[in-house]
């Protein structure tokens, strides 16, 4: 099965027959190639499943119709897949790539993100990429013989090498994953794809909480050149139709720009194999300048007119206050914490930073919803412990 796909794929693909391999030897599958095993083991990891109750934008109580971390690391794979497959590159390393990058995320979105990384400065602090490659390599517990999912050095590469205006690679101690190479065009595409799928779905959910207008919406010319194609085919449709249609033509348009772009780069820069493409100075994937410059824009937009739309900053400050308070309190009376989360770590500097990290770990794998109850059976008096 995994020959006769792998057969048609471009030739600077990365290829799971020429994986680096695991960490732990396994018995390979009959039936799925290393890439599909490791999006499998994946989608069946708590951590995944905890996406479902962890903020994109929306608190997870703010209301059921908002994406989560969930929803969007399916839509970011859905992306990443369809682009892969226009373009002739493993769709399954591009897709685990896109599922497991905010399995470390902790609650809150990147509020929760940025306290949890000022309270753990003094403990090397806390980072996005690293905490979801702790969770594939250590802190998930299913299978006999290792801690961790022991995914595919390809798709751990995809983890690490994650980058957006939140998220950028700061792991210089990882000599595993050389830095300064490029990642494989799969892992470039799903980075791609995160931000192509939380700018424009934010639109959708910013209207729906009534953050965003369609009249502020048409300042940005992306959005205004697809709503008026859509105003203009369909006159008189009802709103929430409307900016559902104009947001799906949004990211039709920005998947057929990426191929495009990507493909020019290719061939200027005579890639013709994957250590053409991990021996590039710039990324590959990407969109074009004209593009470039129309999504930046909506970025901007969003930023100003959604991000920090006082709804949004209240409940961020509230997050802050809840992950800032919930790890000192921890920190300073360990015996709060649920039996087994905590080793014995004894004493001294290197036990501190031990029970710093595990403390870390605990807290980013809570839900938002965890977390709020948390925070009340610690700190309210009337609360069920």
């Amino acid at each position: 099965m995994s020959d006769s796909y792998e057969s048609i794929l471009a030739a600077y693909a990365c290829r799971s027959e020429s994986s680096r391999g695991r960490r732990f030897e396994e018995l390979e599958s009959a039936t799925r190639n290393p890439f599909q095993r490791d999006r499998d083991r994946i989608i069946y990891s708590t951590a995944f499943r905890r996406l479902e109750y962890k903020t994109q934008v929306f608190v997870n109580h703010e209301g059921d119709h908002y994406r989560t971390r969930l929803t969007h690391s399916i839509e970011v794979a859905q992306i990443a897949r369809s682009i892969c497959r226009a373009m002739h590159l493993h769709e399954d390393l591009s897709e685990a790539v896109a599922l497991a990058h905010d399995l470390g995320h902790t609650p809150f979105g990147h509020s929760g993100q940025d306290a949890l990384n000022e309270v753990m400065k003094p403990y090397g602090g806390f980072e996005h990429n690293r905490q979801s490659l702790r969770v594939v390599e250590s802190l998930e517990h299913r299978y006999i013989g290792f801690s961790g999912l022991n995914l595919s050095y390809e798709t751990r590469e995809g983890i690490v090498k994650h980058s957006s205006p939140h998220d950028i690679p700061k792991n210089s101690d990882l000599t595993e994953f050389n830095l300064h190479e490029q990642a494989p065009l799969e892992a470039q595409i799903g980075n791609l794809a995160d931000e192509i799928a939380y700018n424009n779905h934010d639109i959708d959910d910013g209207v729906r909480a009534g953050m965003l207008t369609i009249s502020g919406l048409k300042e940005v010319e992306l959005f205004r050149m697809h709503y008026e194609m859509v105003d203009q085919k369909f006159p008189g449709i009802e709103e929430r139709m409307a900016v559902s249609e104009t947001v799906r033509r949004m990211i039709n348009y920005l998947i057929l720009d990426v191929i495009e772009e990507t493909g020019r780069r290719i061939r200027e820069g005579g890639v013709e194999s994957l250590e053409d493409v991990r021996k590039s100075e710039n990324l590959l994937v990407g969109f074009s300048q004209q593009v470039r410059h129309m999504n930046g824009e909506l970025k901007r937009y969003l930023l100003q007119h959604m991000y920090k739309h006082y709804r949004v900053v209240r409940m961020a400050v509230k997050a802050e206050k809840v992950i800032q308070e919930i790890f000192l309190a921890y920190m300073e009376k360990p015996e709060m914490l649920p039996e087994g989360t905590l080793e014995s770590v004894g004493d001294g500097d290197a036990a501190l930073l031990k029970r710093a990290r595990a403390i870390a770990d605990y807290i980013a794998g809570m839900t938002d919803r965890y977390a709020l109850e948390e925070y009340d059976r610690l700190f309210n008096l009337h609360a069920r412990t």
